[in-house]
């Protein structure tokens, strides 16, 4: 069974802490997909646009995540891509109103 969520670490664009969130996903295509419900007010999308290198890792709970791995996240703007993704979010967890995020490991 696939874990339920990705803890995803941002670099702060204001004050260069790191700052983990834990939030849903799903795979399509290789990469690892996120969706911002505030969009661009999200403080982790605006840490993104400023440093796209993150740190990730998958998990059912804060207590019990996998190993995390260096990456990088990007905004997709395949139309193709970004329908297939809201569609996995709705069937997975039946939401995918938002800004898609989409996260590779280096």
């Amino acid at each position: 069974m696939p874990a339920k969520y990705l803890y995803l670490s941002t670099t702060g664009h204001r004050s260069g802490k790191a700052h983990t969130i834990e939030i849903w996903y799903v795979e399509h295509e290789g990469y690892y997909y996120v969706v911002s419900e505030k969009r661009e007010a999200a403080h982790w999308v605006r840490n993104i646009r400023a440093d796209p290198a993150v740190r990730f890792c998958l998990g059912y709970g804060w207590d019990d995540r996998d190993a995390s791995v260096d990456g990088k996240a990007f905004f997709p703007e395949e139309a193709e891509a970004i329908a297939a993704v809201k569609a996995k979010m709705d069937a997975k967890y039946g939401w995918s109103n938002g800004l898609v995020v989409a996260i590779r490991g280096d």
